[in-house]
C-alpha cells in the first residue's frame, strides 16, 4: 500500500532543503518504489524516492548512487541530482509512525513528461541509443569504489523460480499451453546468452530500466531518471528495457533501428551484438512477466496484465523460429 502523507513526516526532517516547508506531498509513481513530489511555497519542487523494504540493501542503494554521482561528474548526461541530508549522506533512513523503517533519497525536480507510446518515438530512440552508449563507455573505464554491490540480470536471476522479480510461471495468464512455449524458451535462451559471453565489451553495469516511464521529455530535452534497477547485464539489455511492455507494438522495428543508429554514433556495435538484441528482448519480457505477477497490486502491473502472458508466448514462439 502507498505511504500516507503523515507517514513521511519523519523523513521531511532529514533534509535541510525542507526546513520550515509547509509542504504539499503528492504520490506520482508506485511501481518498485514510491516517488513523491514535494511542493512548498516559493521553493522549487523536490522528489522523494522511498524504497520498497527488502528489495535493495542499503549498500546496494549506496552503490547505485555512487554510479549516478560518477556519471554526473564524468559526463553531461541529463540524469537526476540527489541531495545530501543533514548528516551529509545522500541515502537517509527513517521510521514511519508505525515503526516501519524505510530508506529514502531526495532529488531535485526535473521538468518534463513521460512520452506516450502512441507518439512518434523514432527520434527519441535515437537519443536513447546514444545515452546507452555513453553510459556503457563510462562503465568500461570506471573503477567502482570498494564494496560496490548491485544485482545481476541474467538467465538465472530472471528465469528461475526464485528470480529477482518473482516466478514467471505463476504470473497471471500463464496456463499450460503458454507455459509449454515459455518452458521451451527457457530451455534455449540461457545457452544462447552463454555462447554470447560476458566480455567487457558487451557486459557490465547498465541502467537496465530505460523504459518510457523513466524518461522526462521537455521540448527537445530528454532526461533519464530512476537508476534503482541498475545492475550487471549485457549492454543490449538497455534496448530491451527501452521497449518494456510494448514489445509487440508495430513500431518496434523502426525504434530498434533508430536505437542502433544512435548507439553507433557514439560507440561501435557489431553485427553479433545487434543479432543478440532479440534475445535481450525475450529476457526482459520474461522479467516483466514475473514482475507483473509479483507486483499485481500496482497500477503499472494492472495496466499491462491482460494479455501480457499470451503476448509473451507469441514473442517466444517467433524467437524460437528465428529473428524477431
Amino acid at each position: 500500500m502507498p505511504l500516507k502523507e503523515t507517514d513521511l513526516e519523519p523523513a521531511l526532517r532529514l533534509w535541510p532543503q525542507l526546513d520550515g516547508a509547509h509542504a504539499r506531498i503528492r504520490l506520482v509513481n508506485h511501481s518498485e518504489n514510491q516517488t513523491f513530489r514535494i511542493e512548498a511555497p516559493a521553493r522549487a519542487p523536490l522528489m522523494l524516492r522511498v524504497h520498497r523494504p527488502e528489495y535493495q540493501t542499503a549498500q546496494s542503494i549506496r552503490s547505485e548512487l555512487d554510479w549516478l554521482m560518477a556519471l554526473r561528474r564524468d559526463t553531461d548526461l541529463p540524469i537526476p541530482e540527489p541531495l545530501a541530508g543533514r548528516d551529509g549522506q545522500i541515502l537517509q533512513h527513517f521510521s514511519t509512525p508505525e515503526g516501519k523503517g524505510r530508506h529514502g533519497v531526495l532529488f531535485r525536480h526535473i521538468a518534463g513528461a513521460e512520452p506516450s507510446p502512441e507518439s512518434d518515438l523514432v527520434g527519441l530512440f535515437g537519443v536513447l541509443g546514444g545515452y546507452a552508449a555513453r553510459m556503457h563507455l563510462h562503465v568500461i573505464d570506471w573503477t567502482p569504489p570498494p564494496g560496490f554491490e548491485r544485482q545481476a540480470w541474467n538467465a538465472a536471476t530472471i528465469l528461475d523460480e526464485d528470480g529477482l522479480w518473482g516466478d514467471w510461471r505463476v504470473a497471471p495468464g500463464v496456463d499450460a499451453e503458454i507455459g509449454q512455449v515459455l518452458d521451451a524458451l527457457c530451455a534455449q535462451l540461457p545457452a544462447r546468452l552463454a555462447a554470447y559471453g560476458t566480455g567487457a565489451d558487451r557486459y557490465g553495469l547498465i541502467h537496465a530500466d530505460m523504459r518510457l516511464g523513466n524518461l522526462l521529455v521537455d521540448g527537445d530535452h530528454v532526461s533519464l531518471i530512476d537508476f534503482d534497477d541498475c545492475g550487471f547485464c549485457w549492454f543490449g539489455y538497455d534496448f530491451a528495457a527501452a521497449i518494456s511492455f510494448h514489445e509487440t507494438h508495430k513500431t518496434i522495428p523502426a525504434l530498434k533501428n533508430a536505437w542502433i543508429e544512435g548507439y553507433r554514433r557514439v560507440r561501435p556495435l557489431g553485427d553479433e551484438d545487434v543479432a543478440m538484441l532479440d534475445a535481450m528482448v525475450m529476457l526482459r519480457r520474461m522479467a516483466l512477466l514475473a514482475w507483473i505477477g509479483s507486483h499485481a497490486e500496482t497500477q503499472l502491473a494492472q495496466t499491462h496484465m491482460n494479455g501480457f502472458a499470451q503476448g509473451t508466448a507469441d514473442l517466444a514462439a517467433r524467437f524460437l523460429r528465428g529473428p524477431l
